[in-house]
């Protein structure tokens, strides 16, 4: 818990509790969760203390936010120096058909794509669907 502490002070984020619960939680789970995921997690706990949490995480590039196409935006942590960039830092996600889990492929980089003159790239995803590997049983 004190590399998550480390972590948190060094992009200028008050450590609390609840702070390092969530970060516990989504480094267990190792896959996207919605948001409904962890206040199922944190029942007792406020909503917008939850929710406040994440965007936290998302502007200090702690998580990333994925729309994997179910209409429901998961949240995954990044890697360690991570940026978030649309030029550098973007990789697959995977949604498997099967347990329908969203599962960060970071390994797996999407390469650059050249948009025309006058565009602006403001968030690239590309999501995989088919059957992960805990689920391929043959």
């Amino acid at each position: 818990m004190e590399k998550v502490e480390q972590l948190l002070k060094s992009k200028n984020i008050r450590v609390t509790a609840m702070r390092l619960l969530i970060f516990q939680l989504l480094a267990e789970k190792n896959v996207a969760v919605a948001l409904s995921d962890i206040e199922k997690a944190f029942e007792k706990s406020d909503r917008t203390t939850l929710y406040r949490t994440i965007k936290t995480f998302e502007e200090n590039d702690i998580v990333h936010q994925i729309d994997d196409g179910t209409g429901v935006i998961k949240y995954a942590l990044c890697q360690k120096d991570c940026n978030c960039e649309i030029e550098t830092d973007l990789h697959l996600h995977f949604r498997c058909n099967v347990c329908e889990q969203t599962i960060c492929l970071t390994d797996h980089k999407i390469p650059q794509i050249k948009i025309p003159d006058g565009f602006i790239a403001e968030n690239v995803n590309l999501v995989v669907k088919g059957i992960c590997d805990k689920c391929n049983i043959d």
